[in-house]
């Protein structure tokens, strides 16, 4: 096998060279954000190749997205003369797997034809177990289940090895659930993704002669991003790396932001542990940013115990400092970012090179309305824009129809949602009426309601609905538009139906649904309000010409942009006040490796801003920079002019006793005083 003539060791770091030449035994690449790794791992594999180490085909390449063992394959078959199809194994470790399990399915007790179901599936498995079971899903959410079973798979867990604690009657019966559900996919020849890798791991456990067949094949095994490896991955490395012991794992310990996902550092951290005699090289020197931003990220990220530990550094410019600014809240918040990138930053940067990274992803609402108002063009990257979203449709959809009792529209999106068992043959029904008397659906249900035509146990739901859609026409004569929208979440029952799935998609629904009524109090009644949206959703989605980005800081991940935002560093919003109390300090490291990750996206500029005041619940609620905003180093931070008077102790040494606020429920950092009460 020929390299072709392109020299992938020109033009490189003595660091990076020793991570590519390095090639027998166990390694740790401690790659720092824009240190180059791709590109080292890629020639890693030219170099094993050029030496004659091994075959291609002797070559396993693990990932963790089909984007990066894309861009992995391009780059390997670049150094090849040879076609794409004599490249090594590469992808993710899902496909691997898959095809490992292909070929000895009946190990597992498959055959080679299995399907891989989809979470759609899997859900619709689940609860028909739930109702073979008589498990209410009203009460025991079919995602909490399925989340639970993919937690185990992470871990490694058939059911056989799972052990609940006693007290424990809900883990109980959704064990029990896990047990039939692995029993049907088997008689149903499928398996979902969490068994793929589970899979391998059983069948090489239970086939010596197969593992040792992979693990004396694949001479050489390399892994992108370890640091967000789970349990049964590293287990999975372990068992295909014993008899050749040369495995090659880069990645970078402060960009370990997927905890919530199943990843765990501590396979990152005790790697040497695992692989004795463990060669451990690190990757310092950054291509991306200025020295002003990696200095500033070193210094935060220093203050986590759990890390190998590193220092970026660069040899090109000190750049910009870091601009701190505080706002007032968080809609002048949108509006003094809006006026910097229009008065300074678009002379100088595309907006498509200039992103703001959030927190949470409800922030973006007031920026997105910023920029509806003022025709900047936007994109929310790796999301949905804010009246977009299914929660938020709904929500205004139980409005409009409230609004206006003709908006058939409205009414059929929302009419069995949540559940109210009024299924498609009803609702044809009632189109059925309303086309032949040229009424609306909600006239006709009523009339079909009266002459008794509509099914027993439909007949409750719709009754139910239709009287609620009065009282709540009464309600908003009494009431704030605003204050309508929360009655009709909580009577409607729709808040109860995303509380009950006890997931994290519907906790950011939830907090969607409470920035919906937070945006609601900037209008005077429901009709300006609807009229807004309707305006705002019109607009043509493709933006002509360049758009800023939107995005969340895990979104973020592995992208960069010449300037870079970040606004809400608050307590209690960044760190994140829930996962500080559900996980305490190891939460506190995993939100400052965030921190790290958004400050380390930008090529040349950054901005921090903080608010004085959030809405929070309704109330305007004094707020405290996060502390994260007190481990920067003064010397490369510039803290920005305020109308405001009396901020200046908002930026450094706060004196704030932080532990105190972590045993506290709710954003207990921030102070309990109410400073106005929305009229």
């Amino acid at each position: 096998m020929e390299i072709s003539k392109q020299n992938y060791l020109n033009n490189l770091n003595e660091s990076q060279k020793e991570a590519i030449t390095h090639l027998d035994g166990p390694i740790l690449i401690v790659a720092g954000a824009g240190s180059g790794k791709t590109r080292v791992l890629t020639s890693r594999v030219a170099h094993l190749i050029k030496e004659k180490k091994a075959w291609p085909n002797q070559i396993l390449c693990v990932t963790f997205t089909n984007k990066a063992a894309r861009e992995m394959q391009n780059r390997v078959a670049g150094f090849l003369k040879e076609k794409q199809n004599s490249i090594p194994w590469l992808g993710t470790f899902h496909s691997v797997s898959a095809k490992l399990l292909r070929r000895h399915a009946d190990a597992v007790g498959l055959n080679s034809r299995f399907t891989i179901i989809d979470q759609e599936d899997q859900l619709r498995l689940i609860k028909n177990i739930c109702k073979s079971e008589n498990i209410d899903v009203k009460k025991v959410s079919p995602q909490l289940i399925l989340s639970l079973i993919n937690q185990w798979k992470n871990k490694g867990l058939l059911p056989k090895d799972v052990t609940i604690k006693k007290g424990l009657p809900l883990e109980r019966a959704i064990l029990n659930v896990y047990k039939i559900y692995q029993e049907r996919l088997q008689i149903l020849n499928s398996c979902d993704f969490g068994d793929l890798i589970l899979h391998c791991v059983t069948m090489f456990e239970n086939n010596s002669d197969i593992l040792e067949m992979y693990s004396k094949n694949f001479k050489y095994i390399l892994v992108d991003e370890y640091q967000d490896s789970n349990h049964i991955q590293s287990k999975w490395l372990n068992l295909l790396s014993k008899k050749n012991n040369n495995i090659c794992c880069v990645g970078d310990d402060d960009q370990s932001i997927y905890s919530w996902r199943g990843a765990e550092i501590e396979n990152f951290l005790n790697f040497s542990k695992i692989y004795k005699n463990t060669k451990i090289i690190k990757l310092e020197q950054n291509y991306r940013s200025t020295q002003n931003i990696l200095s500033a990220a070193s210094e935060l990220i220093s203050k986590n115990n759990g890390r190998v530990g590193k220092k970026l550094w660069t040899d090109g410019k000190d750049g910009e400092l870091i601009k701190l600014t505080c706002y007032k809240n968080g809609k002048d918040e949108a509006t003094g970012i809006s006026d910097i990138v229009e008065q300074k930053l678009k002379k100088k940067y595309s907006l498509n090179n200039i992103s703001i990274l959030v927190r949470a992803i409800f922030q973006t609402r007031e920026f997105e309305e910023r920029f509806l108002k003022i025709g900047m063009g936007y994109r929310v990257v790796g999301g949905t824009k804010f009246y977009e979203r299914a929660e938020i449709k709904d929500s205004i959809a139980y409005l409009r129809i409230v609004n206006q009792k003709n908006d058939d529209l409205a009414f059929e999106r929302i009419i069995n949602v949540p559940r109210r068992s009024i299924g498609d043959s009803s609702i044809k029904q009632l189109h059925d009426w309303a086309r032949k008397n040229k009424k609306s659906l909600e006239d006709s249900a009523l009339e079909l309601l009266q002459l008794n035509k509509i099914k027993p146990k439909t007949k409750i739901g719709l009754s139910n609905i239709l009287n609620q859609f009065n009282k709540w026409r009464s309600d908003l004569k009494e009431k704030k538009h605003y204050e309508l929208m929360e009655i009709i979440l909580d009577e409607s029952g729709y808040s109860k139906m995303l509380k009950d799935k006890k997931d994290l998609e519907s906790e950011g629904r939830l907090e969607n649904l409470k920035e919906l009524i937070r945006g609601m109090r900037d209008f005077d009644n429901l009709q300006s309000f609807l009229e807004h949206v309707a305006l705002a959703t019109s607009i043509d989605q493709d933006w002509k010409g360049e758009k800023i980005n939107l995005m969340t800081m895990h979104a973020a991940k592995g992208l960069e942009f010449d300037v870079v935002f970040l606004p809400g560093w608050e307590e209690g919003l960044f760190p994140h006040q829930k996962s500080l109390e559900e996980k305490g300090d190891l939460a506190l490291e995993e939100e400052r490796r965030l921190a790290y990750v958004g400050l380390t996206r930008a090529k040349k500029e950054s901005f921090i801003s903080f608010t004085m005041n959030r809405m929070y619940r309704g109330d305007w609620i004094e707020s405290l920079s996060s502390r994260f905003i007190d481990e920067l180093p003064e010397k490369n931070v510039e803290k920005q002019e305020t109308n405001e008077k009396n901020n200046d102790d908002f930026f450094f040494n706060q004196d704030i006793d932080y532990n105190e606020g972590i045993r506290s429920p709710g954003w207990a950092r921030l102070k309990k005083k109410i400073i106005k009460r929305i009229k």
